[in-house]
């Protein structure tokens, strides 16, 4: 006879795993926050130092992978020394509030439009601080969070933004203003940002340990830049970073969605994924643009206006988090039209370089190499872009399979002097059936599978 689920006994502390110990706290200070929504949490500093937060901190900081930070210690370098003498040193260190960040390694990292973009690299002893403090802090503002955002959060993705936007195209707001803000990670301000936090949090040594990491010098070719005179931006690369630029831009969500608010007398709605957000109204009156300037300009924010414009998405596509929407005519329903949504030209050339490089620097690997390196490209990209009842690229899924078709070939026929067993063969053809490439016209995304 089974025994009834309501009488099980749940599991003792000294029972439960390190996750399941962290996630039974992170459900506890959630449910604490959504039922007062004015309360201030006092008392969090001393979990970030305990062990089991620390130990899946750095699960999580592991599992995400990343470089070394300017000390050279790798993630084989703490095991070696010892995993829980790290932790246990590290708990120490936090407790005695002796605890201090080393500087931020910064490279640049080339962009698809030729320019570079600044990675801010933290230590890895610095990454798994920041992740307990995530660990701690996050259920709190996740609870204030508004549903229109979805950019780093948990259980949200693009994905779901992106059929936020679809859903408003078929509710007709089909005018659609496609904001940028200008360098907004380098560009938030330390003081308003604190500020910000502190509605919620009053633990001044958790307030501290953020100050601290805004605060951290950053090292660019044995420079240091930065440091305590710096007032603004927050290291991108930085584990807490994300967080922090969703907790400053909620004051954006806010005001856009405030029932009483102009926007909401527009009908406009905002989707927003981290930095990235569109206004969505049938029409958008220069009014609640006005409005939004003059809300950016008092966060200290800059909207870029060569880059921000007005569309009418029923007459001209537009592009957001890699997709390009478009209000095309179905050939097969009589001049109906349809919203299209599929990848941009941009994201379809990002993937054909990607996969032209990896293949002009892998040499002669063998071919299960080659092909475990481009499934991983193909699987990624293609999971992306395939958004249940939202998107399904068969076009760029045929002009995908035909670009490795091609390169593959060409790859295999470049063999001349140590030939294989695919030189002057169809390469692309006895990779799918011998090794298992992915075939990008019959591959089931991820979207699709758990359907």
């Amino acid at each position: 006879m089974k025994e009834d689920s309501s009488l099980q006994k749940k599991p003792k502390r000294s029972e439960m795993s390190d996750e399941e110990r962290v996630r039974d706290f992170q459900r506890k200070l959630y449910q604490k926050a959504k039922q007062e929504k004015v309360y201030r949490f006092y008392v969090l500093y001393d979990k970030v130092s305990l062990k089991h937060f620390l130990r899946e901190a750095y699960k999580r900081v592991k599992a995400n992978g990343g470089a070394s930070g300017v000390d050279g210690i790798t993630f084989e370098e703490i095991e070696e020394g010892g995993l829980e003498k790290f932790i246990e040193e590290l708990s120490i260190e936090i407790k005695t509030e002796s605890y201090r960040p080393q500087p931020v390694r910064r490279v640049m990292i080339p962009k698809a439009n030729g320019k570079m973009r600044p990675l801010g690299i933290p230590t890895i002893k610095d990454r798994v601080v920041q992740m307990s403090c995530k660990i701690v802090i996050e259920p709190i503002y996740e609870a204030d969070f508004e549903d229109c955002s979805y950019g780093f959060r948990p259980k949200r993705s693009a994905s779901d933004a992106m059929s936020a936007v679809k859903s408003n195209l078929i509710e007709d707001r089909t005018e659609v203003y496609d904001a940028d803000l200008s360098s907004y990670f380098d560009t938030i301000p330390h003081d308003k940002l604190l500020k910000t936090i502190s509605v919620r949090i009053s633990d001044s040594k958790v307030i501290h340990l953020i100050k601290m990491w805004l605060k951290t010098p950053i090292e660019e070719e044995g420079k240091l830049k930065g440091g305590k005179k710096n007032k603004i931006g927050t290291p991108q690369g930085g584990v807490i970073s994300p967080l922090l630029a969703n907790i400053y831009l909620h004051l954006l969500d806010k005001v856009v969605n405030r029932a009483d608010g102009i926007f909401k007398k527009c009908g406009i709605k905002i989707v927003r994924y981290a930095d990235d957000f569109v206004l969505m109204g049938k029409k958008i009156p220069p009014a609640t643009l006005d409005k939004l300037n003059e809300l950016i300009t008092r966060m200290g924010l800059t909207i870029n206006e060569d880059k921000s414009r007005i569309v009418d998405a029923r007459s001209r596509s537009f592009e957001y988090l890699g997709f390009e929407i478009r209000y095309d005519k179905d050939l097969r329903g009589r001049g109906k039209r349809y919203w299209n949504i599929i990848p941009s030209g941009k994201s379809s050339k990002r993937i054909r370089k990607a996969m032209k490089e990896y293949l002009q620097t892998r040499g002669h690997l063998p071919a299960e190499m080659i092909v475990k390196g481009l499934n991983a490209k193909i699987r990624g990209w293609l999971n992306y872009f395939t958004v249940k009842g939202v998107s399904y690229p068969a076009m760029s899924r045929r002009k995908l399979r035909w670009y490795l078709y091609e390169r593959l070939n060409r790859y295999y026929r470049k063999k001349s002097q140590r030939k294989s067993k695919l030189y002057g063969c169809r390469a692309f053809e006895k990779l799918v059936n011998l090794y298992g490439l992915i075939d990008p016209t019959k591959y089931t995304p991820l979207a699709l599978a758990k359907a």
